[in-house]
């Protein structure tokens, strides 16, 4: 195979539905709006409420990363292993104290035809004081509609929207965030499982 074909990328079998596990419209449509675009073809995307096995406010990125991959667990189980060619793809927002402070960010995980794909997107930092909120038991959702007196942003722009202005959502990051997990699917002879 010549090297040039190696990097001209391959468009992989589509079937015209995703697979989202969750049916929280912001999840739906970031990942609609990422495959339809990035495969260049048309979609359907269903969300599905499917369990994430973690707090309903992941506090690590351990819990973050595994409450995205359970999810996609569970849509396969109910599809007794994963529909063929059938996209499969689930986000997972949480929570992490790092070197600078605490921070948001989502884990996101695709799945297709056996093959995994799982990134982590940015962070965003949000005070310490909203951090503190959620490690007594609140959601950031809950706090960031407290704070700024809004209603439901969690499937809005989110903290990220209300942080920073909205120059970002929590929509426009997970977009980012799959369009770079597909590179394992755009070029799969460069990427081993």
């Amino acid at each position: 195979m010549s090297q040039k074909h190696v990097f001209e990328g391959r468009k992989p079998m589509v079937s015209d539905t995703i697979y989202v596990g969750s049916i929280n419209p912001v999840k739906v449509n970031a990942a609609l709006n990422t495959l339809s675009d990035t495969l260049e073809h048309d979609f359907d995307a269903q969300g599905v409420a499917v369990p994430s096995g973690v707090p309903d406010q992941p506090m690590n990125e351990d819990e973050t990363r595994l409450g995205a991959i359970n999810r996609i667990k569970a849509m396969l189980a109910h599809h007794q292993g994963g529909l063929t060619d059938a996209w499969y793809v689930a986000i997972e927002g949480g929570v992490d104290v790092f070197e600078d402070g605490p921070a948001t960010f989502a884990y996101v995980a695709i799945y297709h035809e056996g093959h995994w794909s799982v990134s982590r997107s940015a962070s965003l930092p949000i005070p310490v004081s909203v951090y503190q909120a959620l490690q007594r038991g609140e959601e950031l959702g809950a706090v960031m509609d407290k704070l700024f007196d809004t209603v439901n942003v969690k499937q809005k722009g989110g903290a990220i929207g209300l942080l920073t202005l909205n120059h970002a959502t929590r929509q426009s990051v997970y977009e980012v965030a799959l369009t770079l997990a597909m590179a394992k699917f755009h070029f799969p002879d460069l990427y081993t499982d």
